[in-house]
């Protein structure tokens, strides 16, 4: 038996779910989530994301699974009561206004009279929908509903709230109003375990990610760590045809072919100038080298790879034509 490590709100070893016909959905995640953190949880469809979200609410049952909710085994009921789930295309019944909506969650979630109705205030003043209490949810746009759904996942003041695709068919209005909500909940010291496939959201909201791919996690880890082998500086030159410029930069930067004599990786693309470093030191001497062989320089700037970028080569073929998911072994990073 694994032992439980307390600082984890979600400490996952082996959760693997197959479906009849024998469709894997799940290959044995293995994934931790500390509390206090933003988590995104992101992949392309028909990765598992829905899967694994459900098996952790108990929506529907792992063919196995090892590992801790809040410290206790996945699927342990009393433990759902701390639990604050918003599924995937959430509908509240049109004819409740914002309040009852919530109140009556509320109390789904046994929430006592006189604390759920003081909850319900908090709560419609943290996702900015005091002022539409009162109006039905009939009426509401697909953002507001958005938000009176993270309303309800927090009704019983839970430990981690779990999202499954928050801010799918929004707008970016609707987007940035959802996003800026989960801030102010992540400022609380909440755990919010996201699933999205909108990387610009994650990439803003989150504090770590892991990438399902083929019911496998084959990366996790904060943005910037995961990110981090694409980091460079950039010095855009001018002032020189491209052939011309390619002749003076090797003439003015001498070494073996693709890297500085200092050791940093070096390419030119166009008219731009790549240093595989991330320290502004090491780029001071190449700027002097290229001033004194008199090339123009029009600017210089660090670039980090976008999540995207990274997102894409992380589920894309490996090179040897395999699946990504011979890599999973690369997820159980902790």
């Amino acid at each position: 038996m694994i032992a439980s490590d307390n600082s984890m709100a979600i400490d996952l070893h082996d959760v693997a779910k197959t479906y009849r016909r024998k469709v894997r959905a799940l290959r044995g995640i293995a994934m931790r989530v500390r509390r206090g953190e933003v988590f995104g949880l992101l992949g392309p469809n028909g990765a598992g994301k829905s899967t694994l979200v459900k098996i952790i609410m108990t929506v529907i049952r792992p063919t196995h699974a090892a590992g801790t909710v809040l410290g206790q085994p996945v699927g342990h009921r009393p433990t759902l009561a701390k639990l604050g789930y918003l599924p995937e295309g959430h509908r509240f019944p049109p004819y409740l206004k914002g309040r009852q909506a919530l109140e009556y969650y509320a109390a789904l979630a046994k929430v006592d009279r006189r604390t759920r109705k003081q909850r319900t205030a908090e709560l419609l003043e943290l996702v900015g929908m005091s002022k539409w209490a009162e109006t039905k949810v009939g009426t509401y746009s697909k953002g507001m509903q958005q938000r009176i759904g993270l309303a309800q996942a927090m009704c019983n003041d839970p430990d981690l709230l779990v999202l499954d695709e928050p801010t799918d068919g929004l707008d970016p209005v609707g987007r940035r109003e959802v996003r800026d909500v989960l801030r102010r909940i992540g400022d609380q010291g909440k755990t919010v375990f996201l699933n999205s496939h909108l990387l610009g959201e994650v990439e803003q909201l989150c504090d770590r990610v892991a990438i399902l791919v083929e019911g496998n996690v084959v990366q996790q880890g904060t943005i910037d760590d995961l990110t981090a082998q694409g980091q460079r500086y950039e010095i855009e030159l001018t002032g020189l045809p491209t052939e011309q410029l390619q002749s003076a930069v090797a003439d003015a930067l001498p070494g073996e072919s693709g890297t500085l004599p200092s050791g940093e990786s070096v390419e030119l693309v166009g008219t731009t100038l790549r240093i595989g470093t991330t320290d502004p030191a090491a780029v001071q001497p190449v700027i002097d080298t290229l001033r004194a062989c008199d090339l123009v320089i029009r600017s210089v700037r660090p670039v980090r790879q976008s999540l995207e970028d990274f997102f894409i080569d992380a589920v894309a073929e490996l090179p040897d034509g395999s699946s990504p998911a011979a890599t999973a072994a690369k997820g159980a990073a902790s």
